[in-house]
């Protein structure tokens, strides 16, 4: 498939926020009446937590990831454009990354669809890190604590985040179908506008709004957004014509999940927004300039999940007023019986944990909470142990649970128990749990090094 370079200005399509949650197919209708470049879906996040990285389970379900994919694929086929996926299954690891290229395969041979597939995985091998920790060359973000040997070693799995370079290296190629491992959310889209001549600035600023789609227009749906870039700047536009862009919402875009108003670091740059401009050209249509791109030593941010155990749960409400005005007691009280109770079966306090989560009472913020006198009439109170197997996980859970139900507590009344339960059984398996564990960045000189690329005829 060839593409032509060097391009005035490029038309561009993002469907979703992410691959599988699905898109009005009239919108897509609409996006490629306007003769678009390029249509695409960052298909993940870290947001859902690290069970997703973890696990090698998709965010969304197969089901509805091939739904939306049958739509991109028709439509790029039909208009000879290239395809790209970001962050494939959600976290784009290598089992993400293959259930994504199986279902574009059935596609293909339901639709008899014929394309060169590109693959691009960015897995990242235990050794290679241990290696770079001894050249200095990985960092940590934030408040992250220096990377050692034995949290790279106790990684279940660790992906790099790519840049647009390896979805570029594919486009020269002649991949028309790209499907990339974990990725930063804007890099379909700036190695597309780039490839088509675009100057890095407006392509890094049409990225990060089209990451998104509809999150830069209102009201807030998951639909499809078009941006048309020049090296002059960005006009982004909602496809659904029920929809809206107004300077407002393209800010808010713009500030999304940037620790900056203004600065926004990618791997080998900055994207500086300091001087841009918003202008609304219609009540549909905004307009950005301004943006500038420094270039900065190549990094590339590592995540990584880390098994921390086996869980099981349990919910229950109470709605007892005697109960409620002495709940941190009697939360105490059963966490301290509980624990008894437990040792009674030969499990050691090393092997487990208990977790109470009280909704109604700081359950979302815990110690944070700022409104440490609200009382609630009723409860709910979310039991979770975390420990060695699912066995003991299981078998503590259960004691968590009969203790609170029964559990006396002063002045009580009820002789039976103190919580309803919504469900039967009330206990629930969770499985294995994760947690993040690097928060770093790597600096490297290859922006392709790491990120191997797979061609294939489909």
């Amino acid at each position: 498939m060839a593409l032509k370079p060097q391009l005035d200005e490029v038309r561009m399509v993002s469907v979703s926020g992410i691959l599988g949650y699905g898109f009005p197919e009239k919108s897509l209708e609409l996006a490629l009446a306007k003769k678009p470049h390029m249509i695409g879906v960052d298909g993940g996040s870290s947001d859902p937590g690290p069970y997703y990285l973890g696990s090698g389970k998709t965010l969304n379900s197969p089901l509805a990831m091939k739904r939306d994919l049958r739509l991109l694929l028709r439509g790029a086929i039909m208009q000879g454009i290239p395809m790209m996926i970001g962050t494939a299954g959600g976290a784009g690891g290598n089992p993400h990354l293959e259930v994504c290229a199986k279902l574009v395969r059935e596609i293909a041979h339901e639709e008899g669809l014929h394309f060169k597939m590109a693959t691009i995985t960015s897995e990242i091998d235990q050794e290679f890190l241990l290696a770079s920790l001894k050249s200095a060359t990985i960092r940590p973000l934030g408040k992250a604590s220096p990377l050692n040997a034995q949290t790279i070693q106790q990684a279940t799995r660790i992906v790099g985040m790519m840049g647009p370079e390896p979805h570029l290296e594919a486009l020269r190629s002649g991949a028309q179908v790209i499907l990339a491992g974990r990725g930063t959310d804007p890099a379909p889209w700036v190695a597309l506008a780039t490839h088509l001549g675009i100057d890095p600035a407006p392509a890094w600023y049409a990225g990060k709004l089209l990451e998104c789609a509809c999150n830069a227009a209102i009201p807030k749906k998951h639909d499809c957004l078009i941006a048309t870039v020049s090296n002059q700047g960005v006009l982004v536009e909602p496809a659904n014509p029920e929809l809206r862009c107004t300077p407002l919402s393209v800010s808010v875009q713009a500030l999304h999940e940037n620790a900056s108003p203004i600065y926004r670091y990618e791997p080998g740059g900055m994207l500086d927004s300091s001087m841009c401009e918003m202008q609304a050209i219609n009540d549909r249509q905004v307009f950005v300039s301004g943006m500038r791109w420094e270039k900065m030593p190549y990094t590339i941010k590592l995540e990584a999940a880390q098994l921390v155990g086996y869980s099981a749960i349990t919910f229950a409400g109470t709605r007892d007023p005697g109960l409620i005005s002495q709940i941190d007691a009697f939360m105490e009280q059963a966490e301290n019986a509980s624990h008894t109770k437990i040792a009674t079966l030969g499990i050691t306090r090393a092997d487990y944990q208990i977790v109470f989560r009280i909704y109604g009472k700081n359950g979302v913020m815990g110690a944070m909470e700022p409104l440490q006198n609200q009382v609630s009439h009723e409860l709910g109170i979310l039991a979770e142990v975390i420990a060695v197997s699912q066995e003991i996980a299981n078998a503590a859970l259960a004691l968590v649970r009969v203790t609170l139900l029964h559990s006396d507590f002063p002045g009580r009344l009820c002789r039976e128990g103190n919580m309803a339960f919504p469900f039967s059984p009330s206990d629930m398996e969770r499985g294995p749990s994760y947690e993040f564990s690097m928060n770093h960045v790597l600096e490297i000189s290859d922006p392709l090094k790491l990120f191997p690329i797979t061609y294939e005829d489909v």
